[in-house]
């Protein structure tokens, strides 16, 4: 099974022009290599105010994502001191 990705606007305006080009590399290697295969065998479901995500750890960043048929919903590439304060405004 082929799955898309789709992005949050604010993963590519605000996530993704903090991080270093180090871990620009590991995440993208994590998406394409874990995500795009299994995204449930990789990921760890999150609980609480967040049930029915999903979170894939990447160092100290985690991607947040949900996933709904073939579509894999990013909703963010967030350090992870920060990730679920500013998650949560973006659902």
């Amino acid at each position: 099974m082929v799955l898309k990705f789709k992005y949050h606007p604010d993963v590519k305006l605000s996530d993704l022009p903090k991080i270093d080009a180090k871990n620009k590399g590991m995440i993208k290697r994590a998406i394409e290599d874990r995500l795009a295969t299994q995204p449930e065998t990789y990921g760890k479901p999150l609980r609480k105010t967040l049930r029915g995500y999903w979170k894939l750890r990447v160092g100290d960043y985690r991607i947040v994502f949900k996933v709904s048929g073939n579509t894999i919903f990013i909703f963010g590439i967030i350090h992870r001191k920060e990730v679920y304060k500013l998650i949560k405004k973006r659902r």
